[in-house]
């Protein structure tokens, strides 16, 4: 199987060479005339500074005879000097970095009087970097050592990298990290080397990936394998709880290789980082990004290890040319979520999860301008950030699974696997998907869906009038029990609410009435300790509602959870339903966000900066 991953890396960057159609409106790259194939990093890990500093050598193909620049993107880094290798030496190049640009960073021009094949750019980051984290020793679980972190999705792999920033071309990469010696670096790459905490680390990524893909964690870091192919990065703390919540890891792998083809990466391993990362988890290959939020105790948020796994052939396998395109990662990474899901937990919760996903979609369409509800996303100069939304995730999902329930899973399971065999290692615009789709699916089985339907799947605002609307029965009874307790007819006490699931939990309360009295909230608060939830995505649904309602036993709890995690779906909403709700929750949230503040990524607070501006 290696030598197959090695082949189909070759076969990428053969492809990707001679492509010179797509263009990637948020890079300044010249891919058209000059590819790196190989990226080799050399960086020092400076807590003291908050800086990365040493150098990142580019291994080229010439596209275009003529050409004779190379073209980086960068975002506040501060370049040093740049040569070439000639022979055995390396020559001094010149060189210019543009004015910063507010969204995409800084062009960096580097002049080549020869088509040189490999090119060094000394350099170092600085403490502003968007897509680095660096968390003091009182900011982590041990409360001792310091923690780094990277997160270069969408276009923030510049913030750290001068690299020809786009999801268009795939590079392999090696690295050597130098740290303090009491910390373990680990990489998206073979791992298997840092088995020594000597402050020297070396990797390898022998597949072809996106710039975005490359990413590093550093901090005081344990071990712990949960099978032959799958282990957990963490922090000693939370180690052994976080192995207890994703041992069925090795199940997903296997569940997902039944239906869609062999797992091409080797070793998957999870970091689990610390409360502040921004996200719920971050694809990078062979070691997955995880926010410590969704480790529940009861395996009941697991779909989120799911969904990262399942990046492995959707993403990272096949990968978004542009971020115009995001819903040809997102959109089949939920759909291969959920499948894998129903395949190891049933049908029931695979349902019960969609039709959650689809009520925050349309509730999240009524709000978005109707660009951004169009699976092929207009950006219009926009840094991919301020454009993200549920929309490439769900609608995505639902344009398959309503191609999966017109044509059926006989006909349309095989298309999926194939899909990603015919692709692998290789980046797609949703004009080349859409090709594709015709000759291999919409032709050998003609008059099922029109190309009119697929047009307006991908290309108009909002859902089709027949998109899918899955219903649970499960959500039926919860239902009838809601409404027999909001009718007087049932008490608390006899609610089937100790067998509910999180998924029934989140749909009781997300039904509820939005001015349901405080009384009422009081008399749940008691029955289920809802406020002290320690569920981090039932705690959220609940000051939710509790905030629009005014109910005060939340406060405590509320800014406690809005300093302990920066996971941005879970403390966004909130924010913005505070800053909006009276002057006096304005004021009172502004309060708990300036304590907050220093310990989240700066993606959050990006984002919750421009709420309360002005």
């Amino acid at each position: 199987m290696k030598i197959k991953t090695l082949l189909l890396g070759i076969c990428s960057f053969i492809m990707s060479a001679s492509a010179q159609t797509i263009v990637d409106e948020v890079s300044y790259s010249n891919t058209d005339e000059v590819k790196t194939h190989h990226v080799h990093l050399e960086l020092d890990v400076r807590f003291d500074k908050k800086v990365l500093k040493g150098f990142v050598e580019h291994q080229m193909t010439w596209v275009s005879p003529d050409a004779n620049t190379l073209v980086l993107d960068t975002r506040d880094l501060v370049i040093d000097k740049v040569e070439a290798k000639e022979g055995e030496k390396w020559v001094p190049l010149k060189f210019q970095l543009a004015k910063r640009d507010p969204a995409l960073g800084s062009k960096l021009t580097i002049d080549m009087p020869k088509q040189y094949t490999t090119v060094r750019v000394h350099y170092q980051s600085q403490p502003q970097a968007s897509g680095l984290q660096w968390l003091k020793g009182e900011q982590t679980a041990g409360k001792k050592h310091p923690f780094m972190y990277s997160q270069s999705q969408a276009i923030h792999a510049r913030s750290w990298i001068p690299v020809q920033d786009t999801p268009a071309m795939r590079v392999t990469y090696t690295a050597r990290i130098t740290t303090p010696k009491p910390l373990l670096a680990v990489m998206s790459a073979d791992n298997s080397k840092n088995t020594e905490l000597d402050g020297d680390h070396e990797f390898s990524m022998p597949q072809a990936i996106p710039p975005y893909l490359i990413a590093i964690g550093v901090g005081d870091l344990k071990y712990k394998r949960m099978s032959k192919q799958t282990a957990v990065f963490a922090e000693e703390s939370i180690l052994d709880a976080a192995v207890a919540e994703f041992d069925d890891t090795q199940k997903m792998i296997v569940a997902n290789e039944e239906l869609y083809g062999p797992y091409l990466w080797g070793q998957y391993d999870l970091l689990i980082l610390p409360p502040a990362f921004p996200f719920g988890g971050m694809e990078n290959p062979r070691l997955s990004f995880i926010t410590p939020t969704v480790i529940a105790g009861d395996k009941s948020l697991v779909n989120l290890i799911a969904h990262e796994l399942a990046h492995s052939w959707s993403g990272n396998l096949v990968t978004n040319a542009t971020w115009r395109d995001l819903w040809l990662n997102e959109g089949f990474t939920s759909y291969v979520e959920n499948r894998v899901m129903e395949s190891l937990f049933g049908r029931r919760r695979a349902v019960m999860e969609q039709a959650l996903s689809v009520a925050d979609l349309k509730e999240e369409l009524a709000h978005l301008p109707a660009d951004d509800t169009r699976l092929k996303l207009p950006l219009n100069g926009r840094d991919p950030d301020e454009a993200f939304s549920g929309v490439p995730y769900v609608k995505g999902q639902l344009f398959l699974i309503y191609l999966e329930e017109k044509f059926g899973r006989e006909r349309f399971d095989p298309f999926v696997k194939k899909y990603f065999d015919d692709h692998a290692f290789k980046s797609l615009t949703t004009e080349m998907f859409i090709e594709y789709l015709q000759e291999h699916l919409l032709k050998p089985y003609p008059n099922v869906v029109s190309m009119d339907k697929i047009n307006e799947w991908i290309f108009e605002p909002g859902l089709p009038a027949d998109a899918p609307n899955p219903t649970s029965d499960a959500f039926e009874k919860v239902e009838e029990e809601q409404k027999a307790w909001l009718a007087g007819k049932k008490k608390l006490k006899n609610l089937s609410a100790k067998k509910w699931s999180v998924h029934e939990w989140l749909y009781f309360i997300n039904t509820l009435p939005r001015d349901i009295s405080r009384d009422r909230m009081a008399m749940l608060d008691n029955a289920f300790k809802l406020t002290n939830s320690s569920n981090a995505e039932i705690a959220f649904a609940w000051f939710r509602l509790a905030i629009g309602n005014n109910y005060p036993a939340i406060t405590k709890s509320l800014e406690n959870h809005l300093v302990s995690i920066g996971r941005r779906k879970l403390i966004v909403p909130l924010y913005k339903q505070l800053a909006e709700h009276s002057k006096e929750k304005r004021v009172w949230a502004l309060e708990v966000y300036k304590k907050a503040r220093p310990g989240y990524h700066p993606l959050a607070q990006g984002t919750i900066d421009a709420l309360f501006k002005g």
